[in-house]
């Protein structure tokens, strides 16, 4: 077995090591800037033994870690060798007045084009913990992705005990067949993808895969010691179960917010969340090693990825002996694939940790209120062809108040700074459903969308509310729903039909969990707040790949504010064109 193909976290020590020097003076004290350079590149890498090229950054896969402390400016260049269009989002990261670095193309930027460059320039402010990045344009992000780690400022510590050591654990998703392919051949067909071949730990899918015992990531630990385990599902389109057998998990933050502590032997995290949680180890050496794994979470109706990425852990013998012969394989449990109650109750169990040093500055009223239907619906299949949807007259679609949003050519962000929305987008999207009709009961005998790039505009600061419901439309599905520039706080959910007069009265108004990456519960709903504080336009989503492309995205406009300090600035010179 081996970890080799994992990314080396070694030179996170020495990076910050070098910036000691100047963090040492009084004039760094508030963060320093940290310089990156991404080249894409392709990479032949083989897995489950099938050999092909994938995108990658510096060579890697997983692609590096960006490692920064909170207050920081981080300046990445990404550099494109590769002939397709390529962006980079820095997932979760705040993006306070530097909109232009989001990365979602078309929606923050046009591609970088191959031969050209783009310096992401952004601050990490009031962040701490662990984010993502990831390619941004159509599924690009199966194989461009990698770790953000944020450290506390110089001379700040944990809210929680110091860890022995600090290991990254990546969740991804393996196609043997190039995912660009297996999305286009969807949208033509109007079918389900097809789905990926294997799940990754740190890119590796280990021994319960075909020929993939020696591709098994393996967590080395040492008896009595508390570990932070940084972990992050960059998988395509699969909330995942995670579990170490005979160990207990304390979840201690998500998406870069610290939480409450709460104990679990298993955690569930979707497409674009992290998590991280200590890992305190036996006090004596076991004669056993323990299974890693992760395995999906999947409540509808379509085909998935049924299967299981596994690791080890493993306990360093005192004597450094290295043979682990005649030990047993601990192996761990997980609830059924579609354990939405399990689900629920573990999401409940995320709260701020909402103490004078870590705040949670909840929307206590709201100015603004949205309802939005969230699920799958259908397109009509072109005239004269048939089609592979639901039925071979029509196409999956998925959509948000039943506008399937489409990407415009050129930039939202440019077209709205500028000036030139005209013929780029409308800002008519519905802040509440056209059709109202039983949502999670007997779907609508009509079951088409609409499409259209149809964008919300929000006043500066505007405290703004949004009710997410699922619909029960070609299967009641878990929609893991992002929102760009912002973290929200999920101050209510639940099963069945939002009920504007009764639901509100459970809001959680007083330590909701602040995130920027949210479950709509399958045949349930969400409610998020949060304030309007970035000026800008900022995509919202669901954080699986298939609905992202069928349409279940919008976007919002936010304006800028009075002040000078309240508005975006220009774009930056070297932006790319379309």
């Amino acid at each position: 077995m081996s970890s080799s193909n994992a990314p080396s976290f070694a030179s996170m020590a020495a990076l910050l090591l070098g910036f000691c020097v100047l963090s040492s003076f009084p004039e760094f004290a508030m963060g320093i800037t940290r310089h990156y350079t991404f080249n894409i590149n392709n990479l032949t890498v083989t897995r489950l033994c099938h050999t092909r090229s994938i995108l990658s950054v510096n060579g890697q896969f997983p692609g590096p870690p960006l490692v920064a402390r909170e207050g920081d400016r981080v300046i990445v260049k990404v550099v494109n060798h590769v002939t397709n269009n390529v962006t980079i989002h820095w997932h979760g990261v705040r993006q306070l007045r530097s909109g232009w670095a989001d990365g979602p193309a078309y929606v923050t930027q046009c591609p970088i084009q191959t031969g050209q460059s783009f310096n992401y320039n952004f601050t990490v402010t009031g962040q701490r913990g662990t984010l993502l990045w990831h390619a941004h344009i159509s599924w690009l992000r199966s194989s461009i992705y990698g770790p953000i780690i944020i450290l506390p400022r110089r001379n700040e510590s944990y809210p929680f005990q110091k860890p022995y050591a600090e290991k990254t654990i990546i969740f991804g998703e393996w196609f043997n067949v190039d995912p660009e392919a297996v999305i286009a051949q969807a949208l033509q067909t109007g079918s389900g993808p097809n789905v990926s071949d294997a799940y990754t730990i740190n890119g590796l899918p280990g021994p319960l895969y075909n020929c993939s015992t020696k591709d098994t990531y393996e967590l080395k630990v040492k008896p009595g010691k508390t570990y932070l385990l940084r972990l992050i599902n960059a998988a395509l389109n699969d909330e995942l179960f995670f579990s170490i057998a005979g160990h207990n998990l304390t979840i201690v933050d998500a998406d870069a917010v610290y939480v409450k502590p709460f104990e679990t032997d298993i955690l569930l995290i979707t497409p674009g969340q992290t998590t991280n949680v200590l890992l305190k180890t036996k006090p004596y050496y076991p004669n056993a090693t323990f299974r890693m794994a992760a395995r999906p979470y999947f409540t509808g109706q379509g085909t998935f990825d049924n299967s299981t990425v596994a690791g080890i852990l493993k306990y360093i013998h005192p004597s450094h002996k290295s043979s682990h012969k005649n030990l047993t394989l601990v192996k761990p449990t997980f609830p059924p694939i579609n354990a939405t109650n399990f689900v629920a109750n573990f999401t409940k169990k995320f709260r701020s940790l909402a103490n004078p040093i870590y705040t949670a500055t909840v929307p206590q009223t709201v100015g603004k209120k949205f309802f939005f239907v969230v699920g799958l619906g259908t397109f009509p299949c072109p005239a004269n062809t048939t089609c592979q949807g639901p039925t071979n007259t029509t196409k999956f679609a998925a959509s948000v108040n039943n506008v399937s949003f489409n990407l415009p050519s050129v930039a939202l962000l440019q077209a709205h700074f500028f000036g030139q929305s005209n013929g780029v987008y409308t800002t008519d999207f519905p802040s509440t459903p056209l059709v109202t009709f039983n949502y999670t009961g007997t779907p609508p005998n009509n079951t088409n969308v609409s499409n259209g790039t149809r964008v919300l505009v929000l006043p500066y600061n505007a405290s703004v509310e949004v009710i997410l419901q699922g619909t029960g439309i070609l299967g009641a599905e878990s929609h893991p729903l992002h929102l760009h520039g912002f973290n929200f706080f999920v101050v209510g959910q639940g099963f069945g039909n939002y009920d504007p007069n009764k639901d509100p009265a459970s809001f959680n108004l007083v330590d909701p969990v602040e995130r920027n990456t949210a479950g709509v519960p399958a045949g349930g709903w969400l409610a998020i707040r949060f304030l309007a504080d970035n000026p800008g336009v900022w995509f919202m989503h669901c954080h699986l790949d298939v609905h992202t492309s069928w349409g279940l995205k919008m976007a919002w406009i936010v304006l800028d504010g009075p002040g000078p300090n309240q508005k975006l600035p220009p774009p930056p010179s070297d932006l790319p064109q379309c």
